[in-house]
């Protein structure tokens, strides 16, 4: 998609007191310091009426007095840690055009093209980039990537929510939490489980990457869209005769039928081992609780694993149960273990986070990764005329890299993106909706 690229500046935060000094800075914490190194995309599709350019932008001011993070840089402090400076220089605003009418079966769809409606991931120095491409139509499109060091997605929809807020001359609320201190370890540390080898390697450590004959030239997003009757449906399947009185989440049962219907269709031999990994928010596990609004990084992972003839042999309440255990013993003993290893054991074994080896890879085959935003406030995003009619993670062909969305109907059903190699995703499409 050709488009014309107008202004392009850095945006700073608006100060309506006196500003704050530009030579503080924050150190990351060990939840940061594990995740992603790299920014994540989003893209947001407005239908007509949309208000101007400047007031998104006095908007995005207004809430970066806020969120300082996102108007600093990377940093490492005298002794080498990493650390974000609140220097206040600025996020990257850009303003295009497309002379042509949205179509969103043509121009938001997962593919490539999306690549256009937002700035280049790579080499970039500012924490957050917006860009805002007018269609002829009258329709707008926000395009809108953050460095994944800064925040994890609980924190960044909080962050995008308090914008919209700002653009209507709302006073930002709730405000955001930003002490990033608060994770200290225990005295005596008390590592009760592994960390080596699921959040941090050692720095020798070589993946071993599966031999397969499709390339990421192969790889091909397929978005789908479960309806509430068929979640239902799904639910009911994935807990009968489960043993417990409480029936599994939505999440696990849509989560099972997909690890069940991928695996299948990528043909994979029935004595390998498939695993799912899994975001689990700590917010909500920590005991004492840590805020909703608390802004950083606050996620670790859980790990389902199964015999991939297991996997399919065995009903779909089997990998349900798989799935819930996994997620339930992410609970505070493993968050408060993790934080006595990562601050007792990591320079002491010289281990880097697990995630950096990750950042690249491209294909997960025979694994699957799921981030589920389900309960993140994005559809919120609302610059004065209402909010967004699509909302999307933009083109990231990772094969097995999973997102799930609540649709913009809001009636209880789910969109799916689903990356896989083109000739497995022929047999995914006809099995997808099996309750089979």
């Amino acid at each position: 998609m050709r488009l014309k690229i107008g202004n392009s500046k850095l945006v700073k935060p608006f100060y309506e007191g006196n500003p704050p000094s530009t030579k503080d800075y924050i150190p990351l914490s060990v939840f940061d310091k594990v995740t992603y190194d790299q920014h994540v995309a989003v893209i947001y599709a407005y239908r007509p009426p949309t208000p101007p350019n400047a007031i998104i932008e006095l908007g995005l001011k207004k809430a970066l007095a806020v969120y300082r993070e996102w108007a600093g840089r990377l940093g490492k402090d005298d002794n080498g840690e990493p650390i974000i400076l609140l220097n206040d220089e600025g996020v990257r605003f850009v303003e295009a055009s497309a002379d042509r009418v949205l179509d969103q079966t043509v121009h938001i769809r997962p593919s490539a093209s999306l690549l256009s409606l937002h700035p280049s991931l790579e080499g970039v120095v500012e924490l957050v980039q917006v860009q805002i491409t007018r269609f002829s139509c009258g329709s707008m499109v926000v395009g809108f990537t953050a460095h994944h060091l800064v925040a994890d997605g609980h924190a960044t929809s909080n962050f995008l929510v308090a914008w919209g807020q700002a653009c209507r001359g709302l006073k930002i609320n709730p405000l955001s939490f930003h002490d990033r201190t608060i994770f200290s370890p225990r005295n005596p540390p008390n590592i009760d489980f592994e960390h080596q080898g699921v959040e941090y390697i050692t720095k020798s450590f070589k993946k071993v990457y599966p031999l397969i004959d499709n390339s990421v030239d192969d790889i091909v997003a397929h978005k789908i869209h479960y309806t509430a009757e068929f979640l239902s449906k799904l639910k009911a399947k994935a807990s009968a005769n489960n043993g417990n009185n409480k029936p599994f989440s939505t999440f696990e049962s849509l989560v099972a039928h997909l690890w069940r219907a991928i695996t299948k269709a990528r043909g994979i031999n029935g004595l390998e081992t498939t695993q799912v990994r899994i975001s689990v928010d700590g917010r909500a596990r920590l005991i004492p609780r840590v805020p909703n609004e608390y802004f950083g990084n606050l996620v670790l992972w859980a790990f389902a694993r199964a015999k991939v003839e297991d996997l399919l042999c065995e009903p779909l309440p089997y990998a349900a149960t798989l799935l819930h255990e996994a997620v339930a013993n992410v609970n505070d003993n493993y968050f408060k273990s993790f934080i006595d290893f990562a601050n007792h054991k990591v320079k002491e074994k010289d281990l880097v986070p697990n995630a950096v080896a990750d950042t690249n890879e491209s294909i997960l085959w025979p694994n699957l990764e799921v981030d589920s935003w389900l309960r993140f406030p994005f559809y919120d995003l609302d610059f004065g005329e209402g909010g967004p009619y699509i909302f999307m993670p933009s083109f990231f062909p990772t094969e097995g890299m999973i997102f799930l969305l609540p649709s913009f109907i809001d009636d209880g059903s789910i969109d799916v993106f689903v990356p896989l190699f083109r000739q497995n995703l022929t047999t995914f499409k006809q099995i997808c909706f099996s309750l089979d």
